[in-house]
């Protein structure tokens, strides 16, 4: 019987927790390290859009702006007169432009084609793709598509929901683990080594515990199955947040708003509203579709009427009825604090307002959703929250880093002073009510996190793989003496004693960056033909050039993350104990 077998209740779970937390340091810690540099990189870059696309962003002032039909009237006469509006966002300054967005069917979901105007000369000033309602510009739309899927659609989103289900849990259980061994008296602080590297990561780990929960629940919320039980569970507790309602059918009520609209897939807001589809009455016949775009004078007309209705905020957006039985909507978009997100819909027959939200009268949840999102996404606060953000970003990155080089210096030797080798064994150490409280705990976090479920069993079978097979030969005295020398050569020690195993680990290492390096390849070149339509036949060679650097450095970043667990499986340390 192990030590772990004999340990008391209280050392019981926290080697437990410290099991779980070396786990999710080692296989889920690239993943978030990736979320938070990404993340870091969109918040501060908003300046630095700005500056790229000024020229489309900025009008000179030349006497009085002309109506908002006039702008829209040069945007289609460019666009093209047939092409849809999607919505209009008229200039909220008097050095701004106005932007007019077009449905474009050859863009990715919740892209539009923005075309920005001159509102006092009319002259176009840009013309390019927009992300979400947000209405992020191309280069803060790549790094939004990185962060929240790797470039990857659907399937990329696994990536951060599993990065957010447990980054909660690392933060809480590193806390804990703190609370239940850190020394009685204060010790001089070290400068090197381990005890430096394990200082650092405790010290950011509890300087930033409190924002990573934050940013997890934040961000399970825009998460493509945990989302989806989060919304059942708000729909369930009535905290959906309002949403102004647009039907001139007045027994249509209104589908709830998607807080998470400006910055996911628009074919992903559809779960917000669902649950409410049961409430709605059915109607008699289809909706009856209304012209390709109204006139251009009504979206004056909408605009003052909006205005009198109390939307006072300079950044508005527009959008025409979606069929003859809809109202237009007009919404404040301003998500700075203070918040001014309020709503209202206006008839297109007799431009009268049909129904308004105010943000004031939001339910305390409802607020605390909005408020989240945009603490979340850095624009609550303006520069302060992009400030705060990139603390905590890079704060959990440097933090990550700490974790692995304690990691590489004290790889587990010495299994006397290191009894609790896997998850199973830590769990069957415990007493046995502790048992059925946490198997209780994991399936119901495996229920409403189903990432979390499912990568809870790849640790579990990596405890069968790696710790239940035959026991291999212990290390020859070379490679214990190489564990002190420079990691080229532990690499060398490695190879000379463990020849098999190292040309299984350089196979593993061949074939992950043979299917990184073709997944890169397809998302950028199939983004960038997507985003500009140009064909991969039409490219320059410098297009050639940059892209296929960009898929380099893509295929080593993420090849050296995600080869970490091979190494550590082909090539880690094991468990000698018979």
């Amino acid at each position: 019987m192990s030590a772990a077998h004999s340990a008391a209740p209280r050392g019981a779970v926290l080697n437990l927790l410290r099991r779980l937390h070396f786990y999710i340091g080692l296989f889920v810690a690239p993943f978030i390290f990736v979320a938070a540099l990404s993340g870091t990189l969109y918040v501060l870059t908003p300046q630095l859009e700005n500056l790229i696309y000024a020229d489309a962003l900025t009008a000179e002032p030349q006497g009085n702006a002309q109506p908002l039909s006039a702008q829209i009237s040069a945007a289609r006469a460019y666009a093209g007169e047939n092409q849809h509006i999607y919505a209009v966002r008229p200039a909220p300054g008097t050095t701004d432009t106005t932007r007019v967005q077009f449905s474009d069917a050859t863009l990715g979901a919740s892209l539009s084609r923005a075309v920005f105007i001159d509102p006092y000369s009319l002259k176009v000033k840009g013309d390019m793709p927009v992300y979400g309602t947000s209405g992020v510009l191309p280069l803060r739309t790549t790094i939004d598509l990185l962060h929240s899927s790797l470039l990857l659609g659907d399937f990329g989103r696994n990536y951060s929901e599993l990065a957010a289900s447990w980054l909660w849990v690392a933060a809480l259980g590193g806390v804990v683990l703190w609370l239940g061994t850190r020394p009685k008296r204060k010790l001089k602080q070290p400068r090197s080594g381990f005890a430096f590297s394990r200082h650092w990561h405790i010290t950011l780990g509890l300087t930033l515990a409190i924002g990573l929960v934050f940013f997890s629940v934040t961000g399970l919320t825009w998460s493509q199955w945990a989302g989806g039980n989060i919304d059942r569970m708000r729909t369930e507790l009535n905290w959906l947040t309002p949403q102004v309602n647009t039907s001139l059918n007045s027994d249509a009520p209104a589908a709830p708003a998607n807080p998470h609209a400006d910055h996911m897939p628009e074919r992903d807001m559809r779960g917000m509203s669902m649950p409410m589809s049961s409430m709605t009455k059915p109607t008699a016949a289809p909706a009856k579709p209304a012209r390709n775009n109204a006139a251009d004078a009504d979206w004056d007309r909408v605009l003052n009427a909006a205005r009198q209705d109390g939307l006072s905020a300079a950044k508005l957006e527009l959008r025409q009825p979606k069929s003859a039985d809809n109202a237009w909507a007009v919404t404040e978009i301003d998500r700075s604090w203070p918040t001014r997100v309020d709503a209202v819909s206006v008839n297109p027959h007799d431009f009268s307002v049909v129904d308004h939200v105010y943000f004031a009268r939001f339910p305390l949840v409802a607020k605390l959703t909005r408020w989240g999102v945009d603490a979340h996404m850095g624009v609550l606060f303006g520069l302060p929250n992009q400030l705060l953000l990139a603390f905590f970003g890079l704060g959990l990155c440097s933090m990550i880093v700490f974790g692995y080089r304690m990691w590489w210096i004290r790889r587990p030797k010495d299994v006397d002073a290191n009894p609790a080798q896997t998850l199973t064994e830590t769990w069957m150490a415990l007493p046995h009510y502790a048992k059925v409280a946490w198997l209780m705990v994991a399936l119901a976090l495996g229920y409403a996190l189903p990432v979390m479920g499912a990568s809870l069993l790849a640790f579990l079978l990596l405890d069968i793989l790696r710790w239940r097979k035959q026991q291999r030969a212990p290390l020859d005295e070379a490679a214990l003496l190489a564990s002190q020398q420079s990691p080229l050569g532990i690499i060398r020690a490695r190879f000379a004693v463990k020849r098999k195993e190292m040309r299984y680990f350089l196979r593993g290492l061949f074939i992950l960056a043979l299917i990184v390096g073709t997944v890169m390849s397809n998302a950028i070149i199939g983004g960038v033909i997507d985003q500009y339509g140009i064909p991969f036949s039409h490219w320059s060679l410098t297009m050639y050039i940059t892209q296929g650097f960009m898929i380099a450095l893509y295929t080593t970043v993420f090849t050296a993350l995600t080869s970490i667990p091979l190494w550590y499986f082909f090539l880690g340390e094991k468990d000698d104990r018979g």
